[in-house]
């Protein structure tokens, strides 16, 4: 099982957008178990859009997330996420950021890990 850990905006996005606590509590058990879940976006350095089942409407009607894992050494990130409703993908500006963060994350990871 593997760590998760959501940053400020995936949790104000999954606020906004309606995703309760026990959806949340399922994502994140889901992940902890299968932290490479989803299908990996093009340009962003590795992460992965993950679907969801939203309460009620299915997974083409729910969520998705945007989730980074590296490697064991790390949690797996939830770093953004949609509601379908609204729209089905992220834009190409959104997709370089991503690949941003994971840059950072990486970055970060490692240098936490020479330490040891």
């Amino acid at each position: 099982m593997h760590t998760v850990a959501s940053t400020a905006a995936f949790l104000a996005q999954a606020r906004a957008d309606g995703m309760s606590e026990g959806e949340l509590e399922a994502l994140e058990r889901m992940l902890s178990a299968n932290p490479e879940a989803g299908d990996l976006i093009v340009g962003s350095g590795g992460c992965r859009k993950v679907r969801v089942a939203g309460k009620g409407r299915g997974k083409s009607g729910g969520f998705r997330v945007v989730t980074f894992f590296a490697h064991a050494g790390l949690p797996v990130y939830l770093l953004a996420m949609l509601s379908k409703g609204r729209r089905a993908n992220f834009s190409a500006a959104e997709v370089a950021a991503m690949a941003t963060l994971a840059k950072r994350i990486l970055a970060a990871g490692t240098r936490g890990r020479q330490g040891h």
